[in-house]
């Protein structure tokens, strides 16, 4: 059996580490502490695609053997500054992506200087506390094409039957300058038509409307600057047509802004 694929809202900033953090996302703490189990063997190591690592020109692979933090937001307090998540880094799988995608005809280069940023430290945290599973970083593409990066999924396919868990970290709804009352239709009627189009819609058609997401009902009040969103077409493209589409977390804030996370297999 392959390894299932996930996208998931990783939620605001360091969230594990404040108490506040851990009462407003109890709900994604409770899929992401639950996803382990819910595999069918532990994984060797994960590839995690991360809205906080865009490049422009060639894809990046990270490639360091023990990666430094990445401490990529702002006015938290002082002790999240100093969380380290002290999971390996694996060079072999960057090799072995790198290669795949080039296969494929894209551009890549290996990273040995890249650290993990907070939306790769954070859910892999809550999933793997101990750190125990190997975790290489995988950057998206500034211009975030949807065409490109389902490609890019399904490049990467493979590495489900060699163990690899693939996670694309993002959230479905992301315009930090709209996250009041306000946005909440918006946000619902996206949700909706994600909802729509990843769990009742059969796969060829899910692509299409992927391709077209912007022009779905609040998708610009959504995703304003969709880079939270283009780990889910990363996701998307290295599902099968055969692979159930589950959601795994519903998640609605007390202004009615919803997010959700999917599992695809």
């Amino acid at each position: 059996m392959s390894m299932p694929v996930f996208y998931f809202s990783h939620g605001g900033g360091p969230w594990p580490w404040m108490e506040q953090g851990l009462v407003r996302y109890a709900d994604l703490q409770r899929s992401l502490t639950a996803l382990p189990a819910s595999l069918p063997r532990p994984p060797k190591a994960i590839l995690m695609v991360s809205a906080h690592w865009e490049t422009e020109g060639p894809l990046r692979v990270q490639s360091h053997p023990n990666p430094p933090m990445v401490y990529d937001y702002y006015n938290f307090p002082a002790h999240t500054y100093e969380v380290v998540y002290p999971a390996s880094g694996q060079p072999a799988l960057a090799q072995h992506v790198q290669q795949r995608l080039e296969q494929a005809g894209f551009d890549v280069q290996q990273d040995a200087e890249r650290g993990f940023d907070h939306g790769a430290f954070v859910p892999a945290y809550v999933m793997y506390p101990d750190a125990s599973i190997p975790m290489v970083q995988l950057s998206i593409d500034a211009h975030y094409d949807p065409a490109f990066h389902l490609r890019m999924g399904a490049a990467l396919r493979a590495l489900r039957d060699e163990d690899v868990l693939i996670l694309g970290s993002g959230a479905s709804y992301h315009n930090l300058r709209l996250m009041g009352p306000e946005a909440a239709p918006a946000s619902q009627a996206f949700d909706a038509w994600l909802d729509q189009t990843l769990l009742h819609t059969p796969a060829p058609a899910r692509e299409q409307a992927l391709l077209h997401w912007d022009q779905a009902p609040g998708a610009r009040v959504a995703h304003a600057r969709e880079d939270h969103l283009v780990p889910l077409f990363v996701v998307a493209g290295a599902a099968t047509e055969q692979d159930p589409v589950t959601r795994i977390l519903n998640s609605t804030s007390t202004t009615g802004i919803m997010n959700g996370s999917y599992r695809f297999g």
